[in-house]
């Protein structure tokens, strides 16, 4: 229910808060009605106020209206509790999460005092990805304002979950059986950051995997001029071939090895001694300045997309999500290969459930 819902509204009050919301009310929702202000007392109370009369409890005999407690929310309950015993039926607390989304969208309304979540500069756009057959999670969880969830293989579905699809613009959408969550991050790279965005940091998240990054970690990024944050690298014996072994079949990860001899040589002899050693930058998660994080997708894409003609079979004619594992481990090669050219920093995985 909200403030439109209501035709009259008696507003239980008469210092600050109460004024505020009214104030508000009468700006945003004017099909609500507030016919008065309701005090348990006139004693310490004005008689009227914004030009509306003051009256105690006793004075309303409709105890239909519906009453909005706008008073310190530690005594909300005991006035709740009077006003239900007193017959009225249709009681709202004015709590504090209500006070703040209806009075930071008064302020905006009359262009004063603007709000920190409306700053035309956010720090950074994280997209989440989320399929539409993903489970529920078990516990509810915050997301952060600056996380963006982002349906993956929606051209695969006519069922929608999220606002954001991976469907839309450029895009390999139908492709997300095989590069799972990397068509969230190619539609972030083809979508946004060849253009001049907000933000200086980008990223991917899963939907039950986040960096464990706050508000207060992205701003001493920017402060401390961090390049990159990746999780904290899982550790395999004796070495990271440990882990395509498990996930990857020898012939794909020939094709991957072919397709980065022919397109990045380099890359291709710095990997032989990045695999000998027991670190892997797991589950394609990240953060990363705009550029750093569009040359990488320049870099990545090309080689998956070639590993997806000489694979046997071809990508095309399959559905078991190598491409995705096979980003994991070139998501390792190419942050190991500019170690130390980059301002590399780490971050715990949050696995939610």
């Amino acid at each position: 229910m909200t403030f439109t819902d209501i035709d009259k509204l008696i507003i239980f009050g008469a210092k600050s808060i109460a004024l505020g919301a009214c104030l508000a009310i009468k700006k945003l929702y004017p099909e609500c009605c507030v016919a008065g202000f309701m005090v348990s007392s006139l004693n310490d109370n004005p008689d009227h106020l914004c030009n509306l009369p003051v009256m105690e409890i006793d004075s309303f005999k409709n105890k239909d209206f519906y009453v909005l407690i706008a008073i310190p929310e530690d005594a909300q309950a005991g006035v709740e509790s009077i006003l239900t015993n007193k017959g009225f039926k249709n009681i709202i607390c004015f709590d504090s999460a209500m006070e703040t989304e209806l009075m930071g969208k008064y302020y905006e309304s009359i262009g004063k005092f603007p709000s920190l979540h409306n700053i035309d500069s956010p720090i950074a756009e994280i997209y989440m990805a989320k399929f539409y057959r993903d489970k529920p999670l078990k516990n509810n969880v915050s997301i952060p304002d600056w996380v963006y969830p982002i349906q993956v293989g929606a051209a695969l579905t006519d069922q929608r979950i999220t606002e954001i699809t991976d469907d839309s613009g450029e895009n390999i959408s139908a492709k997300n059986v095989n590069y799972c969550e990397l068509t969230a991050l190619y539609w972030l790279w083809k979508n946004k950051l060849y253009t001049k965005e907000r933000a200086p940091y980008f990223g991917l998240f899963h939907y039950r995997r986040f960096l464990d990054i706050t508000d207060d970690s992205l701003m001493r990024m920017r402060e401390e001029n961090i390049d990159v944050i990746l999780p904290y690298p899982t550790v395999h014996e004796p070495d990271i071939s440990e882990h395509h072994i498990r996930y990857i079949k020898e012939s794909d990860w020939e094709a991957m090895l072919q397709a980065l001899r022919e397109l990045y040589p380099d890359y291709a002899e710095s990997f032989e001694e990045i695999l000998k050693q027991p670190y892997l930058y797991n589950y394609n998660i990240i953060i990363a300045k705009q550029d750093i994080l569009r040359r990488y997708c320049e870099w990545l894409f090309p080689i998956l997309e070639r590993t997806e003609v000489l694979s046997v079979p071809k990508g095309s004619e399959r559905s078991d999500r190598y491409i995705g594992y096979l980003g994991e481990n070139l998501l390792t090669l190419y942050f190991m290969y500019h170690a130390d050219e980059w301002n590399i920093k780490h971050a715990g995985r949050i696995m939610l459930i």
